[in-house]
């Protein structure tokens, strides 16, 4: 048992805190005093989340400045100390060494007597967790500077927290309603059509609806369809036999094949040629399918997850979408909200990232300026969190010390035009327009365009196509008079 394993939802607070100070108790082979105070971190998030509290923080005065000692966690954005404070008195050897507080969100909010008792024992572990490192390490408490992480400090690579929705951070009343729908639907086995911008995260939103299914156990397969041409989509999805076409020198499985039994996601479904688009139709009413250069049908039992940032409805009207399979695939409709729709969410992104990427980066942040926030939150994010994703790594190497600090250069400003008149669509062209410019054109290849905009190429293409930017032509060809 970690820390990690800890789910809110499976115990009521009282008995996962009791948990939670086993787990911690029974923690060894840490490395010195920086992983026990990422234990201790991971703790006091784990309690903030657990009595839905703004801070949680153990302490101690000492006789002197020099002897105090603080280990804290605290929810971006929340003031230490200013809340309404629930303290638990630590007892060691008889007498009171330290004590553990937890500002509350509620005012005059009494936690229940189990909840107490849980917050003295899990507050007792962790003194005594301290005490053994500073003893194994012959230096007391008393030789210590006081110690302060304001950070909510986890290890890079691990989910943000056990509640987490797959790795989906945000608390904002969209990003709520997403996952409610996705909860609604999960248990079930209708197809879900995935709607939203790019960089809203709708792969993680088709994992979340697998990993809530029946089908949990079963594969999850990921197609990109924007990424594919034409001439290898059908293969790719159904598999060919050997001599299929010139270049099948042996037989092949298609992602419907590996898929069966589990969950297969259809990533901009509205790029899928008009062809496919019939074949796909016959597996979700039938079942079956041929692959390429056979006659003999198969039988899979596939569940669809379908996402798309285009218009269907618009494709549909113009015939470059069927409405028969439009139909199949939206059974059950989720929106997926942009940034600009949730900047609450801004703050733990942040965080998210930071933490995320400090360890690869070899880099250590503790702060981050409101001034910070604020900038972000002001930003229109065309390229959604996966933009923002972009700016804190950058802002991660641009930055000296243990604050962040935003690389406030032209590349990572929005464009004038996002402010005033000008409409969403206007933005997104102007940004992708001035990437192009940036990177002299290059849309495949090191430092190019689509990379520099977290998108793939194909998509890129599409995107420029959208939106009618057209590669200047060199000065040598032009035809002159």
């Amino acid at each position: 048992m970690t820390i990690r394993d800890l789910s809110p939802r499976a115990l009521d607070a009282s008995a996962q805190i009791d948990r939670l100070a086993g787990a911690l108790a029974s923690a060894s082979g840490h490395d010195g005093e920086d992983e026990l105070d990422t234990l201790i971190a991971d703790a006091l998030r784990a309690v903030t989340q657990l009595v839905d509290a703004d801070y949680a923080m153990l302490e101690n005065e000492g006789t002197d400045a020099a002897r105090g000692w603080r280990h804290v966690w605290c929810r971006p954005g929340a003031i230490v100390g200013r809340e309404p404070r629930l303290s638990v008195p630590v007892t060691q050897k008889g007498r009171a060494s330290c004590e553990f507080s937890v500002g509350v969100r509620e005012q005059g909010a009494d936690m229940p007597p189990a909840i107490l008792d849980a917050l003295r024992g899990l507050a007792h572990v962790m003194v005594l967790l301290l005490d053994r490192e500073h003893a194994s390490r012959r230096s007391p408490l008393a030789g210590q500077a006081p110690h302060v992480s304001m950070a909510p400090v986890w290890q890079a690579g691990d989910n943000c927290s056990a509640d987490e929705f797959e790795n989906i951070i945000g608390d904002s009343p969209a990003l709520r309603r997403a996952m409610f729908r996705v909860q609604q639907v999960a248990p079930t086995d209708a197809s879900v059509m995935l709607l939203g911008e790019t960089g809203t995260g709708k792969e993680l939103f088709a994992r979340a609806i697998h990993n809530r299914s029946v089908r949990s156990g079963k594969p999850f397969v990921k197609v990109n369809c924007a990424a594919l041409p034409s001439t290898l989509i059908e293969t790719e999805l159904f598999g060919h036999v050997r001599g299929a076409f010139t270049g099948a020198v042996a037989m092949r499985q298609g992602r419907f094949e590996i898929a069966d039994g589990g969950t297969l996601f259809l990533d901009e479904i509205g790029d899928l040629p008009a062809d496919v688009q019939a074949k796909l139709l016959r597996v979700l009413q039938e079942g079956e399918f041929e692959r390429v250069g056979s006659s003999q049908s198969r039988r899979v039992d596939v569940r669809i997850v379908a996402a798309t940032h285009h218009d269907l409805d618009a494709a549909m009207t113009e015939g470059r979408f069927r409405a028969d399979l439009y139909y199949r695939l939206n059974v059950f409709p989720i929106v997926l909200p942009p940034l600009r729709q949730r900047t609450e969410d801004i703050p733990r992104l942040v965080w998210y990232f930071v933490n995320r990427r400090q360890r690869a980066l070899n880099r250590k942040f503790t702060t981050i300026p409101v001034s910070v926030y604020a900038s972000l939150q002001e930003r229109p994010w065309p390229g959604n969190v996966r933009e923002l994703q972009n700016v804190i790594e950058r802002a991660m190497i641009h930055s000296t010390g243990n604050m962040l600090s935003l690389d406030e250069t032209p590349s990572s400003l929005p464009p004038v035009t996002a402010r005033g008149t000008a409409t969403l669509e206007d933005v997104e062209r102007q940004y992708v327009q001035d990437a192009l410019q940036r990177c002299r054109w290059r849309i495949n290849g090191r430092g190019n365009a689509a990379e520099t905009l977290g998108l793939h190429p194909n998509t890129l293409r599409n995107r420029m196509k959208k939106f009618g930017i057209q590669r200047p032509q060199p000065a040598s060809t032009r035809l002159t008079a």
